[in-house]
């Protein structure tokens, strides 16, 4: 199968470097500044599970023509209108569209965009950024992969791909039941960003604190009511998988959009918190603490762009 992996930033470098690594036919469709860090640097990946680089084979949009058989999508959400006008020319009557992407509303863009048929539903459990060198850092050594059919059901295409992205560094499972998936892991994300923006800290930080463990559980809880009411209740091992995820002493885990604002970047908050928060008043779901985190993301984005110009 030919990839075309849309960016080389934390989520497309690190996973696309994989497969390179793998053997993997895998080109990178990048911006031009991107491109000439790449083809001075190479790919450079530093990862707990080593540390490695490489030279990996890249197109600009107006250089793409040919269709391939995977476009792996991992952009931030707000690049997501553009990336589909420059990898439009890449997907053809049997390519498969596999997101990545963090929340549910990009399913929507790119069906209506691309048509049901081209595009699976997936999720990525990796805690990866660039640094100021351009390289892809791994954080943490999760680095999963879930996709499957929007639909429900198990195909041989998804069985191909998951053959394909089953290589060192990527953990992947085909799922049956990946919009459930994908709910369980917008509950988690909003919660973690929620928090970790709202106080501006680690979630081992955030624990040492008064009230930091119930405004933890506090968030979660208006969040699967939200996925409860939309027909995607939490199963039971995902809600002690995150009971063991937010009680972690000590723990250094912070949300991407933490480090977003840390670095005074654009962040994902009407992707994510947005979202949620307007599916919470279309089902008439209280949800206090998150509308306040969605307020406070947004109050440091007015002042961003204001410090902008």
């Amino acid at each position: 199968m030919r990839v075309l992996v849309i960016g080389a930033g934390a989520l497309g470098g690190y996973y696309g470097a994989c497969l390179v690594r793998a053997g993997a036919d895998v080109t990178f469709l990048v911006r031009s500044k991107r491109a000439e860090q790449l083809q001075r640097d190479g790919l450079r990946v530093v990862s707990p599970h080593g540390d490695f680089a490489l030279q990996p084979k890249i197109l600009l949009a107006d250089d793409l023509k040919d269709a391939f058989d995977v476009v792996l999508v991992g952009v931030k959400a707000y690049s997501l209108d553009d990336a589909m006008s420059q990898f439009a020319p890449a997907v053809g009557a049997g390519t498969m569209i596999l997101p990545i992407l963090n929340g549910l509303r990009h399913i929507d863009a790119l069906t209506a965009r691309f048509g049901a048929a081209r595009v699976l539903g997936g999720l990525a459990n990796v805690s990866a950024g660039l640094d100021a060198d351009g390289r892809v850092v791994q954080f943490m050594a999760n680095q999963t992969i879930v996709f499957g059919e929007t639909r429900g059901a198990m195909s041989e295409r998804v069985r191909a791909l998951e053959a394909l992205l089953k290589v060192p560094g990527i953990d992947v499972r085909a799922s049956d039941a990946i919009m459930q998936d994908m709910w369980e892991k917008f509950v988690q994300l909003t919660t973690l960003a929620s928090i970790t923006c709202l106080m501006r800290a680690s979630i081992g930080d955030i624990l040492t604190v008064p009230n930091g463990e119930a405004s933890i559980f506090r968030l979660f809880a208006e969040c699967c009511a939200v996925a409860t009411a939309s027909g995607y209740e939490p199963r039971a091992p995902f809600i002690e998988f995150d009971r063991k995820l937010f009680t972690t002493v000590n723990s250094p885990l912070k949300a991407s959009m933490l480090r977003d604002i840390e670095r005074g970047s654009v962040t994902e908050a009407e992707h994510i918190l947005g979202d949620m928060a307007n599916r919470a008043r279309a089902l008439g779901i209280d949800t206090p603490l998150l509308d306040l985190a969605r307020a406070h993301v947004a109050a440091y984005e007015v002042g961003r762009q204001r410090a902008a110009g």
